[in-house]
C-alpha cells in the first residue's frame, strides 16, 4: 500500500464546485434531517486545524512528506466546510466564520488534548502512528457518511456535492492508511500502543466536538438500516486489515450503540 506524494501534491485543488446549482435549494429545500447532519459536518470539517495542531506537536512534525500532506489536507476540508456552507446558507442557515467561533466556544481550547499528544510524543515516536491509524479509520468513516447522507437525502444537486467531496476524502485515505500499515508492519510496539489506544479511546468523528446527542443522531441516520450495518462492516474488514489490527470492530460497536440510543 503506496501513496505517490508528489502525485497527491499535483492534484490538491479547492473543491470545484463551479457548476452546482446551489440555488437549486430553494425550490427544492432539504429536509430537516439531511440540514442537521450537514450542521454536524460543516463543523467537524473547518475543527480539522484544530486536529493539525494536535497531530504537529508530537514527532511528525519532523516528518517532510507528513508535513507536506497535513498542509493540504487541512487545505482541502476547509474548502469542503465552504461549499456545505454554501448549503446552510442558502436555507437560512448560519453558517461559516460565526457558526466555526460558537463551535469553538462550546468546545474550548483543549489544551489538555494538546498537552497530552505532546507529552506522549516525548515518551514514543508510536504516538504518530497512532494518530495516522486514528486518521485512516476517522477518513474511512467520513467518506462513508457522505456517500450515505447523499444517498439519504434524495436530492440530486446534494448528491453530486458530496460524491464530490467523498472522492478528494478518498485521497486522504489513501495516505492515512498507507501511513498506518506501514509503521505498524514495521513495529510490535506501535502494533501494541495503536490497538490499545484504539480500542479504548476512539469515538466517532465529531466527538467532544459536537454535543454526544448529534453524533449518535448522525450514526443513526446514516448508518442504520442494513445498508449502514454494510458499510460499517466494510470499514471495519479495512481496519482488520491493518498490521495488528484485526477483530477490533470499532465502528461496528459505535454503531451498535449510536442505533439504540436513538429515539
Amino acid at each position: 500500500m503506496n501513496f505517490d506524494i508528489d502525485r497527491y501534491l499535483e492534484l490538491v485543488a479547492p473543491l470545484d464546485d463551479s457548476d452546482i446549482d446551489y440555488n437549486a435549494f430553494h425550490s427544492d429545500p432539504l429536509d430537516e434531517e439531511t440540514l442537521r447532519c450537514l450542521r454536524y459536518m460543516h463543523d467537524v470539517e473547518f475543527h480539522t486545524t484544530c486536529y493539525l495542531r494536535d497531530l504537529l506537536v508530537t514527532s511528525a512534525h519532523d516528518d517532510p512528506e507528513i508535513t507536506a500532506f497535513l498542509a493540504m489536507w487541512s487545505y482541502e476540508e476547509y474548502w469542503h466546510g465552504e461549499a456545505i456552507a454554501k448549503v446552510l446558507a442558502h436555507h437560512a442557515e448560519t453558517n461559516g466564520r460565526e457558526r466555526i467561533a460558537a463551535t469553538r466556544r462550546r468546545v474550548g481550547r483543549e489544551r489538555l488534548t494538546t498537552l497530552a499528544m505532546m507529552i506522549g510524543s516525548t515518551m514514543t515516536d508510536h504516538v504518530v502512528t497512532v494518530a495516522l491509524t486514528w486518521g485512516a479509520v476517522n477518513e474511512w468513516t467520513t467518506q462513508a457518511g457522505y456517500l450515505q447522507l447523499a444517498k439519504r437525502s434524495g436530492h440530486p444537486v446534494l448528491a453530486e456535492l458530496l460524491r464530490r467531496i467523498a472522492k478528494q476524502e478518498g485521497r486522504h485515505i489513501d495516505f492515512y492508511a498507507s501511513q498506518a500499515s506501514r509503521r505498524l508492519a514495521e513495529s510490535a510496539g506501535a502494533r501494541r500502543l495503536t490497538r490499545l489506544a484504539l480500542r479504548r479511546r476512539w469515538r466517532p468523528v465529531g466527538s467532544g466536538v459536537m454535543p454526544e446527542v448529534e453524533t449518535e443522531f448522525l450514526i443513526a441516520h446514516l448508518f442504520g438500516g442494513d445498508d449502514g450495518a454494510s458499510m460499517v462492516d466494510r470499514i471495519d474488514r479495512r481496519l482488520a486489515r491493518l498490521p495488528g489490527l484485526e477483530r477490533l470492530h470499532l465502528v461496528a460497536s459505535a454503531r451498535s450503540s449510536a442505533v439504540h440510543a436513538a429515539p
